[in-house]
């Protein structure tokens, strides 16, 4: 029994091993220098989001925010180790899924791997592309923040990985998925990411229902600071997430980090102004929910638009965005710190305006927008969009229903009086 297990273990690690003596001459060191950066840069984003998500909440509530963006890089990052990287990006399986062949890494080793990057090595894409894993479903968390329970949680972000975030991520960027092989594009994850993401946490928030007292008591966020301070850290993963995804460090990949940036000034003045004119105040909360609207919008466009049109796009992201926030509460969802309103609403709104504005002079890979006199590229679009909500909302239903058949979604009314960090968790945020 024992050789077994030891023939099975070192099955793991030969491929690594043989790639090392393969593949060393065919690596660009500078590309493999800012992949290894825009993975960090990505890796921090989940503790920005936690920070960005925890300052929204009541203090009682805080240490649970954080621990569901921190789980999630524990958990979904062995889940893509294991499989999840295997089912997005493994060899095609008709164009749905991909196969088991990269389970617990086998086979992806140091040398490149020229379907996805063909001068880094095939692990640090695999790391890349984790990060993106791990923040999507710690998104959704915003929509049912304050009243999930914690093993819920758990065992929804593992299933939901598996089985809406992996499916999809191999249709629209992996090798042989059939909605890359229609046209459809996504430069960082504005379908992949924030369609799924958004759509989902709609779902949740209206399964797992309202916080008790929403919408007729105030629910104030107990700490702006930190909250605009995990929008800054977005905003600084963000040139990782959108301007990584050129997987070089060449012209397109610093096109991307100035349309990205133009976008989010854009959206964060637009929302200043917008709010100003509504409220009769500019806020910071607003001001900073405004730069993520705009960082989130731009995502699916980044790397096919020039600055123009990021700043239109920006201006864009702001006004919808901003008009979704506030119909919230008219519509009598909870969704409580808004993954609906700016990830899901932004991800289809900067799709719809890649369809309109992308331009192969800025991407040769890409294609060209209906306002460059390519009307097709719009149609395949809507059809992503179209596509990616159904199945997303469809499986996200299915998969709440179950679980809370079994081990309950949402605590006890006693519980979340109490509050998340003290009931779930066994722990205060603060001493007073």
């Amino acid at each position: 029994m024992s050789k077994v297990f030891a023939a099975m273990m070192l099955s793991l690690f030969l491929p690594i091993a043989a790639a090392a003596a393969e593949g060393a001459a065919k690596i660009d060191t500078g590309d493999t220098a800012w992949m290894l950066t825009s993975t960090a840069l990505v890796m921090l984003m989940t503790p920005g989001l936690a920070l960005f998500y925890g300052g929204m909440v009541r203090k009682k509530n805080v240490l649970g925010t954080f621990m569901q963006s921190f789980v999630a890089i524990g958990v979904v990052s062995i889940q893509w180790i294991l499989i999840g990287y295997s089912l997005s990006f493994g060899p095609d399986i008709s164009g749905i899924i991909g196969s088991l062949k990269w389970a617990g890494l086998n086979g992806v080793g140091m040398e490149p791997n020229a379907d996805y990057a063909a001068t880094i090595p095939h692990i640090l894409f695999m790391a890349y592309q984790m990060m993106f894993a791990v923040i999507t479903p710690a998104l959704i968390s915003g929509a049912i923040a304050e009243r999930m329970k914690f093993s819920a949680f758990l065992i929804f972000i593992l299933l939901w990985t598996t089985l809406v975030y992996d499916p999809i991520a191999h249709w629209m960027w992996g090798t042989g998925g059939w909605l890359r092989n229609i046209g459809a594009l996504d430069f960082a994850g504005g379908i992949v990411v924030h369609v799924t993401s958004g759509l989902s946490a709609l779902v949740a928030a209206i399964v797992v229902y309202k916080r008790k007292g929403f919408p007729h008591e105030p629910i104030m966020p107990h700490d702006l600071p930190m909250t605009v301070l995990g929008a800054g850290l977005l905003w600084f993963g963000w040139f990782g997430f959108n301007a990584g995804s050129a997987l070089s460090s060449g012209g397109l990949s610093a096109m991307t980090f100035v349309v990205t940036h133009t976008s989010a000034v854009a959206a964060t003045v637009t929302w200043v102004m917008i709010e100003w004119y509504h409220r009769g105040k500019p806020t910071m909360f607003g001001a900073a929910t405004g730069s993520i609207a705009g960082l989130a919008t731009i995502t699916p466009a980044s790397g096919f638009v020039g600055p123009m049109s990021a700043m239109v796009i920006g201006m864009l992201a702001a006004v919808v965005c901003y008009t979704a926030l506030n119909m919230k509460h008219k519509l009598g969802y909870d969704d409580s710190l808004d993954a609906f309103g700016v990830h899901g609403v932004g991800g289809v709104l900067g799709t719809l305006c890649l369809g309109l504005l992308a331009q192969k002079v800025i991407n040769p890979a890409g294609a060209d927008g209906l306002l460059f006199g390519n009307p097709g590229l719009l149609v395949t679009q809507i059809v992503a969009i179209v596509v990616t909500a159904v199945y997303s909302v469809t499986v996200t239903l299915l998969l709440l229903k179950i679980i809370d058949k079994t081990v309950g979604l949402r605590v006890d009314d006693e519980a979340e009086m109490m509050g998340l960090d003290l009931t779930q968790h066994g722990e205060n945020a603060y001493t007073s």
